[in-house]
């Protein structure tokens, strides 16, 4: 190139400070050094992914770009700093301006700068989500919005909101689609978003949704401003792009069609969140939004044996549509992953246990190890068996079974049916009431004290309470259902106890109050079918007491640190152990079943899947049982997973073969801090 500029790069001075063909292998270097222009850099999992996007920003810096002229877009601050902060560990202070952050930080910091232009005056706030939750239900309250209805509530509402805005769809075909049961009160919801958008503007305030929305509008809607930030920035690099939404993939757009140097890095092959707004369309797309984009492949993966990566390969495959890819190990040596059937779920969660206690006896540590789902509900059965064991462990997917908000409102009722004198639970539960609050809970529960000590019978008791008129006809509702399944009359089972309490009240509750609603019913389905093997309510409440109160499964060390990780797939993408189990590997359950009549749905499941596998270091163990116990509904006995059966049976062993043993020579592990030199 010589002293020519191409793309607005210049040819490399002699005394560049790094040696990209030392520290970059053939594929990266080859996306490292591109001549501008678009780019797709498909960067397998465990590839070297950041690796690629530091070198690329030092490469640019190191050809002639200014630091401000590069704009650096991430998911997470942490990610945004690591990468800035490494390219000046390279760089030092020749780096210092680079434009980097997450999408929303981005967006405040142009909107901080021109708020005047958009009808916002300077220093408007920006709402976090219980200022957002208030707004809202002061604006559903002065509009007037009928009480006595299950309306969503403030959160659930944001919820709406947020994914008619990130995925442009219509707010009234957001919730036939994904909230059904408000269908009839769309026309109300939509009049309350209208007032809410209002009420922001008077209050000089944005949510965390508007930082991407208005951003978009000021650049679109003043050329001016737009220009100057295209002018600005001379290359746009995108970090995780197959997670971009709509608005997110029109701002990249909006800032690199000047220069058209817009280089996107991600993997299509693990594009799993459309549920929150994310369109793998973006990617997939890519080269024909950008025409001439070249298209870079990075495909040696550092991180897991071979054996894993060709069962990720091959269940990858099936996916029609996608970026076809190779993962190719750089480790040489390991044995193959394990398919593990057994009898009963309970089965699963007790070989699981010993696998975790064998790896453990054999050096690896807990925290080494992880357990993998598709929804939460599939961890009970693991968190009961590792508490039984005193292995300790922890819930990154949420809270322990136990310890969830619609677990413990659901065992407040229980308790109260079966101990009319437990005050804690009759709280609980009034609360969860239209228009009761603490003072009249006390007002209640004074009434209620009264009753029980006077020996009068329980459902006499629940007469004497009289809530507010907008809870009355559901109070009258629920306390029929509690004298029904008081232990006064004939003994109930607990499941169908936990059955009548959902039909009666908490069903409609939960609808309106959370946004995974459907997540948190299978949660109490499977307490339900769990509740089955205790002969009383009684007894059921003394186990779930016992459970909940064990502090971290009984830690077997005394480092807290040391815990076997228990996580969803979603929440354990970008993470790594050298030992992963996936379980509940049946159809219905992984893939889920709402996806197996939906083409899109199921490749995203089968992505989900690759994720997964790919989560592994040195062990993988895939895991199903062929008989549900206790589950409640539906059929009892299972059908392994359709993505077990596309995996070629030569991949995988059983357990305990000889030919690929469990274990392999315990590594060191890496020192706080430490990274992979691929990193």
């Amino acid at each position: 190139m010589g002293a020519a500029t191409l793309n607005g790069l210049v040819a490399p001075s002699p005394g560049t400070r790094i040696d990209y063909t030392a520290e970059l292998n053939e594929q990266q270097l080859s996306a490292v050094t591109s001549p501008g222009g678009g780019a797709l850099v498909i960067a397998g999992a465990g590839s070297g992914k950041t690796r690629t996007l530091i070198y690329r920003v030092a490469w640019l810096l190191e050809n002639g770009i200014k630091p401000w002229e590069i704009l650096l877009l991430t998911f997470t601050n942490k990610a945004a700093r690591e990468m800035t902060g490494r390219v000046t560990e390279l760089l030092g202070p020749d780096a210092d301006g680079i434009w980097g952050g997450t999408f929303h930080s981005i967006g405040n910091r142009i909107l901080r700068r021109h708020a005047e232009t958009i009808g916002f005056r300077p220093g408007f706030s920006i709402l976090d989500r219980e200022d957002q939750s208030d707004l809202l239900k002061s604006v559903a309250n002065d509009a007037g919005v009928p009480r006595d209805k299950r309306f969503p509530k403030p959160d659930v509402l944001a919820e709406l909101f947020s994914l008619s805005s990130n995925t442009g769809e219509p707010l009234e075909q957001v919730v036939h689609d994904r909230f059904g049961y408000f269908d009839g009160m769309a026309e109300t919801i939509a009049s309350v978003r209208a007032a809410y958008e209002r009420r922001k503007v008077a209050a000089n305030a944005m949510d965390f949704d508007d930082l991407l929305i208005r951003t978009n509008q000021l650049l679109r809607e003043h050329p001016e401003v737009g220009e100057h930030y295209r002018h600005q920035f001379r290359h746009v690099l995108v970090d995780e792009y197959q997670d971009t939404n709509l608005v997110q993939a029109d701002l990249v757009d909006l800032l690199g069609s000047k220069h058209g140097n817009v280089m996107v890095v991600g993997d299509d092959a693990q594009s799993i969140y459309s549920w929150r707004g994310a369109n793998f369309e973006n990617i997939l797309n890519f080269p024909k939004r950008y025409a001439g984009a070249q298209t870079y492949r990075i495909e040696t993966n550092y991180r897991s044996v071979p054996g894993i990566l060709e069962v990720a390969n091959a269940a990858i495959r099936g996916n029609l549509r996608q970026f076809e890819k190779n993962l190719v190990a750089w480790r040489k040596a390991g044995g193959r992953p394990v398919l593990a059937e057994l009898p009963t779920n309970n089965d699963q969660a007790a070989y699981i246990a010993q696998q975790i206690l064998e790896l453990n006896r054999q050096g690896l540590e807990f925290r080494e190890m992880a357990v993998l789902y598709r929804a939460h509900f599939h961890s009970m059965e693991i968190q009961l068996e590792l508490t039984r064991r005193g292995i300790p462990f922890e819930v990154t997917s949420g809270l322990r079974f136990f310890e969830q908000a619609h677990v413990k409102d659901v065992a407040a009722f229980l308790k109260f049916a079966v101990n009319p004198s437990d005050e804690t639970a009759f709280r609980r539960m009034v609360r969860l009431l239209p228009g009761v609050g603490e003072k009249t809970a006390d007002t209640l529960w004074s009434v209620v004290r009264a009753g029980v000590e006077s020996a009068a019978p329980f459902g006499e008791v629940l007469r004497m309470a009289k809530p507010p008129v907008r809870a009355a006809k559901i109070w009258e509702q629920l306390a029929a259902t509690l004298d029904e399944i008081a232990p006064e009359r004939k003994p109930i089972a607990p499941d169908r106890a936990i059955e009548s309490i959902m039909e009666a009240f908490y069903e409609d509750y939960m609808k309106a109050e959370f946004a995974n609603f459907e997540n948190r019913r299978e949660d109490l389905r499977t307490l339900a079918g769990y509740s089955r093997q205790f002969t009383s309510t009684e007894e059921f409440l003394a186990q779930l007491a016992l459970l909940t109160n064990v502090d971290g499964a009984g830690s077997r060390r005394d480092t807290e640190t040391d815990r076997v990780v228990l996580s969803s797939v979603h929440q354990a993408k970008g993470l790594e152990w050298r030992a992963v189990f996936v379980i509940w590997l049946s159809e219905g359950m992984f893939p889920g079943s709402r996806s197996l009549e939906k083409p899109d749905a199921l490749e995203e499941e089968r992505r989900l899947f690759y994720v997964a596998i790919t989560r592994g270091r040195d062990h993988l163990q895939l895991c199903y049982p062929q008989i549900r116990l206790g589950g409640g509904y539906g059929e009892p006995f299972q059908r392994r997973s359709r993505f077990i059966a596309e995996i070629p049976a030569h991949l995988l062993d059983k357990p305990g073969s000889d030919e690929s043993p469990r274990t392999t020579t315990p590594k060191p592990a890496k020192k706080s801090g430490e990274r992979d030199w691929w990193y």
